[in-house]
């Protein structure tokens, strides 16, 4: 019973992560993708179905089994959210008669994402011994 409850609670999340989403595109300040990877981690718990049908979805299919396998934001998913960031971020900052502790709190929460952004890998690693291989193939070829 409780595993069933769990489980419900899970494919409820991830319909309810798709919906954001699938608003996030609409709306440029709601981001898509992050909910996409939630929506995939809860239909990952709860339905296989859903989950195979989020990873072979072909706009956003690929940035999710890269993030599943290895944690991967592409390099150009990291410029276009770093641009995106530093412009929803910056006429708020220097043009709206914001409290300027509001202000620093949105300063610190764009530093502190792009950070984030910036410190997962853009392409997997490869171990010494996968780029040995691929040197050894590529001289047989």
């Amino acid at each position: 019973m409780r595993h069933t409850i769990i489980r419900t609670l899970y494919l409820l999340g991830g319909f309810i992560f798709v919906l954001l989403g699938i608003i996030g595109v609409l709306l440029p300040l709601l981001p898509t993708t992050p909910f996409l990877l939630l929506a995939a981690f809860c239909f990952s718990r709860s339905s296989e179905r859903l989950h195979q049908y989020l990873l072979n979805q072909p706009t956003f299919g690929h940035f999710i089994r890269d993030w599943e396998a290895h944690g991967i934001i592409p390099f150009k998913a990291k410029i276009f959210s770093t641009v995106m960031m530093l412009l929803m971020i910056s006429y708020p900052l220097f043009f709206l008669p914001f409290h300027l502790g509001l202000k620093l709190l949105a300063a610190t929460s764009v530093v502190f994402a792009l950070w984030y952004v910036w410190s997962r890998p853009s392409c997997p690693k490869t171990s010494t011994n996968d780029t040995i291989h691929q040197l050894e193939t590529n001289l047989l070829e």
